[in-house]
């Protein structure tokens, strides 16, 4: 029979030593490769921009929603407050309250409000938006830029992709890349 100072040193150089190529080695060698194959993403994506001046500027993360509202910008989809279920009274209050909101922030529209636009993603910071969405609000948009409609449509189609070798997904607009093109910027 084993004594019990003979079971403890394996455990513990086991744990060590696993410890150290799990928790260590391994994530330190994909961190090094993702950096060197895919540094932009790595990197969280930021989008920059080289401004008149020559300073760069950072604008946040294409895969990150940025909060816009102002008229004059592309509106994404809500941030959800809280995982509640979507059958919940207090799910079917914010909903009224976000249908109430787009009725009072764009009062000419009298379109049907888009799902995506009322209703959070379940991450909650969903960047994307629907091209319907975004086709909803192009109308606005011209109107408080002074620019035609066309070229609203023609920016939000620059930065709508595509279903993933065209079968998987759904079309989705990034808003933060239309707004800074709408703003001069991309």
């Amino acid at each position: 029979m084993k004594k019990k100072g003979n079971l403890l040193r394996p455990a513990i150089v086991s744990f060590l030593l696993l410890t150290l190529i799990c928790g260590v080695l391994y994530p330190g060698v994909i961190t090094g490769i993702a950096g060197m194959l895919f540094p932009k993403q790595a990197n969280g994506s930021i989008i920059t921009v080289t401004l008149k001046d020559k300073t760069i500027k950072e604008y946040g993360s294409s895969l990150i929603a940025q909060e816009f509202t102002a008229r004059k910008y592309l509106v994404g989809r809500p941030s959800n407050p809280a995982n509640l279920s979507p059958v919940s009274e207090a799910y079917k209050k914010i909903v009224e309250d976000r249908v109430l909101w787009w009725h009072t922030f764009d009062p000419l529209n009298t379109k049907e409000i888009p799902a995506d636009l009322i209703a959070a993603s379940g991450s909650g910071v969903d960047p994307h938006i629907s091209p319907e969405a975004a086709e909803y609000q192009v109308t606005r948009i011209a109107k408080e830029r002074k620019i035609s409609e066309a070229s609203v449509r023609s920016i939000v189609q620059r930065y709508t992709t595509g279903r993933l070798l065209g079968i998987w997904g759904e079309p989705a607009v990034n808003v933060l890349k239309v707004n800074l093109a709408l703003d001069g910027l991309l």
